[in-house]
């Protein structure tokens, strides 16, 4: 498995004990009832060293809401759970940095917390 994809699977995981969250999809879903988390982890650049495989993964997780109180508090907690994350499957994570979050509206209606990582694992 790629290590975005099991970095993706892991946070995916994880983010299931949130149970304030509808679902956690891996794109735009077609319907989904509010709050609910999209993670992309599929952008990867090599990371490797002298002898060993590695990526760089950078992860955009998005949180959606319609209420903009509780989607502050969802994207807290959401932060919090990602951080506690410390391996995926064939993959160890060396490290897990937070790049920006941002909170923004779509034109439509609902709310987006927009939180960008990157990730740097090591094939194991």
């Amino acid at each position: 498995m790629s290590a975005g994809g099991a970095l993706q699977a892991a946070l995916a995981s994880a983010l299931a004990s949130e149970m304030r969250l509808t679902g956690i999809y891996d794109g735009p879903p077609a319907r989904a009832a509010f709050p609910y988390a999209v993670i992309d982890a599929g952008s990867e650049s090599d990371w490797s060293h002298k002898s060993g495989d590695g990526r760089e993964v950078l992860v955009a997780l998005t949180v959606w809401d319609d209420a903009p109180a509780r989607l502050a508090e969802l994207a807290d907690a959401v932060e919090a759970i990602v951080a506690e994350v410390s391996d995926a499957a064939g993959w160890q994570l060396v490290s897990f940095r937070l790049l920006r979050r941002r909170t923004v509206r779509d034109v439509a209606g609902p709310w987006a917390a927009a939180i960008d990582f990157r990730a740097r694992l090591l094939a194991t």
